[in-house]
């Protein structure tokens, strides 16, 4: 199997993720933080050396702000849903959006009655800062955008937004699925609030993993309360970090997982990592420019998008064409509106998808060349 759908996860994992993951259910499958025994002290000590190196690779404060969840889903929903809104306040997004962001806020529209603007990309399919001041208001207390497009690979300038919503005095909450072990994101350098993201995708660890990390203290209300290892003689969520966000026993063998997966990113490098990927892309688009019957989406300067191209093909369908993919040529790709119903909207591709091909640090040219040929046959068969 030829594999290009990195972009809902990566695969294959490094063999380091699944050992990680095998010994943690094997040599020391305890709660952390529930125990004073050696196991559980083994299952704390991966833990907390997990949080350690996710704020180190992403620039947060210290460890204690680091968050574990199920999914960037759940991040998002505490970052969003736990956000202390009060009826009129403003939030600024983007039609671009995954549906962990729109159904949320969506939500808080009805039910906490608060205002939402969606802008569009400008220029070449891409957010800007000029669009995010225009939507600005005294009411605006939040800004909240993907890095980059699940859809389109478009990915925004963070730092010039970051500086608007300080002056603002609203918050940045980023989505950052498709770009954590991609591109370099450092919250304190760049001024992100709220960081959220996938510990599946490309920082190569396995699904049930998800990261939010808080820069400082925004008075989010805990979505989940329960069962904490800590303060148990209270009954309400205990105050200290990180625990108030994290009732509930923790996945051990993900978090070992997804700390094999980050050893995996340092040991390559987040800059040879994105190379590899655009000069994949690159070789990709160069090979659709041949076939007459594509059109692909998203910004025509490379440098301004992550490796990851939607496309349609005149006459087929998209989950037919990628059902022909998969049984004929043993090659994954994604089709469909990828939940984020909003952009395919503004690209016109609501009732038809599109077929979406990402990349990872293990495909190769070969692969993309074959699935070129792929679509080259396919095309010359429905002309």
């Amino acid at each position: 199997m030829i594999y290009f759908d990195h972009a809902a996860s990566s695969y294959p994992k490094p063999k380091s993720v699944g050992a990680a993951m095998l010994e943690a259910v094997n040599e020391y499958s305890a709660n952390p933080g529930r125990g004073g025994h050696q196991l559980a002290e083994k299952a704390s000590e991966v833990i907390s050396e997990a949080r350690e190196k996710i704020a180190t690779l992403f620039g947060a404060p210290s460890k204690k702000h680091v968050w574990f969840y199920q999914n960037a889903t759940m991040a998002l929903n505490q970052a969003i849903i736990g956000f202390p809104f009060n009826e009129g306040d403003h939030v600024i997004t983007s039609t671009y959006e995954h549906n962990s962001v729109l159904r949320p806020l969506e939500q808080l529209r009805r039910n906490r009655q608060i205002d939402i603007t969606y802008i569009d990309p400008g220029e070449d399919g891409v957010i800007t800062v000029e669009e995010v001041k225009e939507k600005l208001n005294a009411n605006t207390k939040m800004i909240v955008l993907s890095h980059a497009s699940n859809v389109t690979g478009a990915f925004i300038s963070l730092k010039p937004v970051a500086e608007v919503a300080k002056k603002a005095g609203a918050i940045l909450v980023v989505d950052a699925s498709q770009t954590a072990g991609t591109l370099p994101i450092h919250m304190e350098e760049i001024g992100i609030d709220l960081l959220a993201f996938a510990g599946h995708k490309s920082l190569l660890g396995p699904q049930g993993t998800g990261v939010l990390i808080s820069r400082s203290d925004y008075q989010l209300a805990p979505l989940v309360h329960g069962g904490t290892g800590s303060y148990s003689e209270i009954m309400e969520q205990p105050q200290k970090w990180p625990d108030r966000y994290e009732a509930g026993t923790l996945n051990t063998p993900g978090i070992a997982g997804l700390l094999a997966g980050i050893d995996e990113i340092n040991r390559i490098g987040l800059e040879q990592i994105y190379l590899h990927e655009q000069k994949l892309m690159e070789q990709f688009i160069a090979g659709l420019n041949e076939i007459k019957s594509i059109i692909y989406y998203g910004p025509t300067n490379l440098s301004k998008r992550v490796a990851v191209i939607p496309f349609r093909m005149a006459e087929i369908e998209s989950h037919e064409l990628a059902m022909i993919l998969d049984e004929h040529y043993n090659i994954a790709v994604r089709a469909g509106l990828h939940c984020s119903p909003k952009t395919h909207h503004y690209l016109n591709t609501v009732d038809v998808g599109l077929v979406r091909v990402s990349f990872g640090p293990y495909n190769t040219s070969a692969e993309v060349e074959k699935l070129l040929h792929a679509l080259q046959e396919i095309a010359q068969a429905f002309n």
